[in-house]
């Protein structure tokens, strides 16, 4: 019998014929780092890495006039001998903005630190094993990163997505009701299990009808990183997965979609952009002033089960979160009424 191959196994044999391609675009003494963080990084880091890197080189070839002549090919390790601290300023302030082929890109404290991470671990890499003597990227200050409010769906607006995707099509005439009413039952299951589990789209476009059991009310999910892991709904992601399941029956995927729990209407494994897209048709209906992505679903399940448990560890848990500081950093904040609850819980006198 053929062994089935997993979507997030697909996703990394695609990833690394990718990643060879962008290493054919770089000089080739960079083969021997993307070799040695093979067993430490996912294959979606290293294509990121291999981009960050290439940015890089580009910008050596565009604006240092002391690699006017060069091509990619021509450089060699001794090259980041030769690159001074000032030159990664300069870099630095290049990324913010610059012209990649015909688009215009730009980088924001988050895109700059990245960046600056990726070359920050190229040269530690060359500088440990003593092929270069000088690391530049540790005299360089990494961008801040200033704290965004978290975005997050209220209890209500929660409750009035749900109802929407419901009884929408009530409104709806031709063709438009047709395709609400094939997608109403997939649709409403997506954003319910999305939003009463914290799952990441990604862990989501990636489960097969195997990986649910009724049994224990539990889906199988695979993390960031591989790990395996059950993560644990409730009556109404039972209800809504139960009501797409005859619809899910009714279709004929696809040779080699067979596994997947959700479809596209293309009769394959509904896609992240395709997730995101429907996410982003129904919120706006919603809330005009905040801009829901699944993301911000994870977000509200996050703060709704930390503001009901108070146990950032359980959080940190559910959510796959490796280290529980990120966590804190995105949910004890916005406990501010508990923290409020502090300033009067303790009396120094009693009243006389």
């Amino acid at each position: 019998m053929e062994k089935k191959i997993t979507y997030h196994e697909h996703t990394d044999i695609e990833n690394t014929l990718r990643l060879r391609e962008v290493l054919n675009t770089l000089p080739p003494f960079c083969r021997d780092y993307f070799r040695a963080i093979d067993s430490t990084t996912t294959t979606k880091t290293r294509i990121s890495y291999a981009y960050d890197i290439r940015i890089f080189f580009q910008f050596l070839l565009e604006q240092n006039p002391a690699f006017k002549d060069f091509s990619m090919d021509d450089f060699t390790v001794d090259v980041l001998d030769q690159i001074t601290a000032l030159d990664l300023e300069e870099y630095l302030e290049y990324l913010k903005v610059y012209q990649n082929g015909e688009k215009l890109e730009t980088n924001g404290e988050r895109g700059l630190k990245r960046k600056i991470s990726a070359l920050r671990s190229f040269y530690a890499y060359y500088f440990k094993r003593e092929m270069i003597h000088t690391n530049p990227t540790v005299l360089i200050d990494v961008p801040k990163i200033h704290q965004k409010s978290i975005i997050r769906l209220d209890t209500d607006e929660v409750a009035m997505l749900l109802d929407y995707i419901e009884h929408c099509g009530e409104h709806l005439t031709g063709q438009k009701r047709v395709y609400y009413e094939k997608t109403k039952e997939r649709d409403l299951a997506l954003i319910t299990l999305l939003l009463g589990t914290g799952i990441r789209v990604s862990e989501c476009v990636g489960l097969d009808i195997e990986d649910v059991d009724f049994k224990n009310n539990g889906i199988k999910v695979t993390r960031k990183g591989g790990n395996e892991m059950v993560v644990y709904f409730g009556p109404e992601v039972e209800k809504a997965l139960k009501n797409y399941l005859p619809v899910r029956e009714g279709i004929t995927p696809l040779a080699g979609h067979e596994h997947a729990l959700f479809y596209s209407s293309q009769r394959r494994r509904i896609g992240v952009q395709a997730v995101e897209n429907l996410v982003k048709k129904y919120a706006r209906e919603v809330t005009t002033t905040k801009k829901i992505t699944p993301h911000k679903l994870r977000s509200t399940y996050g703060t709704a089960l930390y503001q009901e448990t108070g146990d950032i560890y359980l959080v940190a848990d559910v959510l796959g979160h490796k280290d529980v500081n990120t966590t804190k950093k995105h949910y004890a904040a916005i406990d501010d009424a508990r923290r409020r609850r502090a300033a009067s819980a303790v009396k120094l006198r009693e009243d006389s």
